[in-house]
């Protein structure tokens, strides 16, 4: 049987599982160098060398070289917690987990239809994973030069690439005014979001890609972010820490806070609600 402590972990990883917030900042080093990877190709530096993986979904090189290096680095950073990424998911080349107490979760590149079609709401994606929770989450967007992270209640942080200065960040308290509401640029489901609001007084909506949507809500700049359709783990659990870290919540439509590691081939998510506050509490309006 595996040994699912920090016990059964090589002394380096050990001292780095117990020290979240120097451990954040080396995978906060490691989703920028990914980034950096992607702008080569968004830039036109590179061919994006577009090809489809089997469910039909668009891959680029830019996801397969950042993953890569995401999982070199990870792999060099906390030896013997196991990487699981998108791409290697698809490929049949993911470790099996056994077990395992601790796993990163990898999306290289969140968002890579909006990346083809030259948007610059992608991000890179690294979530640490224990016992089916999210405890460090880094999200960097290389286009906009935004980076959030988290590693625990109240240590939610955004970083602008422009001021190169990092500040924390919450959840605001639900405005007066209504909701902000985010939604996919690409996906979800319009009729079925139309009729969750109906309880809700809502000021306005907000259309963003990948997980952008949750660290906007993390940074007190919306409210709340109801998908209605298929989403992986990959695409959540990063910004699912980050919200924590920021006061916030993310729990699937009975109210269970989701999940990971759950066993699913797939890796599929059961839909969802990210959310400043406790949304499935409330009395409908």
């Amino acid at each position: 049987m595996p040994d699912n402590t920090e016990a059964g972990y090589p002394e380096k990883t050990r001292k780095l599982l117990a020290n979240p917030g120097a451990l954040c900042n080396m995978v906060k080093r490691a989703a920028r160098g990914a980034g950096d990877i992607t702008l080569k190709y968004f830039d036109g530096l590179e061919d994006m060398g577009i090809t489809h993986k089997a469910d039909d979904s668009p891959v680029t090189t830019a996801d397969r070289e950042a993953e890569e290096f995401i999982t070199r680095a990870l792999m060099e950073i906390a030896p013997g917690i196991p990487v699981i990424g998108e791409e290697a998911v698809a490929a049949g080349t993911a470790p099996a987990l056994d077990g395992a107490a601790y796993f990163w979760l990898v999306d290289a590149l969140d968002g890579t239809r909006e990346f083809i079609h030259g948007g610059g709401d992608y991000t890179v994606n690294i979530a640490l994973i224990h016992d089916g929770q999210p405890v460090i989450g880094v999200v960097f967007s290389p286009v906009l030069g935004e980076l959030y992270a988290g590693h625990g209640p109240e240590t939610a942080l955004r970083w602008l690439e422009e001021t190169g200065s990092e500040k924390p960040c919450r959840v605001r308290r639900t405005p007066k005014a209504g909701l902000t509401v985010m939604a996919s640029k690409n996906h979800g489901d319009a009729g079925r979001l139309d009729k969750f609001l109906e309880n809700f007084k809502v000021e306005r909506r907000m259309k963003r890609g990948s997980s952008l949507k949750i660290c906007a809500i993390a940074a007190g700049k919306a409210d709340i972010y109801p998908r209605f359709g298929p989403t992986c783990e990959w695409d959540t659990a990063a910004a699912h820490a980050v919200l924590i870290a920021a006061g916030g919540q993310v729990v699937d439509l009975a109210g269970a806070p989701l999940t990971y590691g759950k066993g699913d081939p797939k890796w599929l998510n059961p839909e969802f609600v990210a959310s400043a506050f406790p949304w499935h509490e409330i009395e409908p309006a």
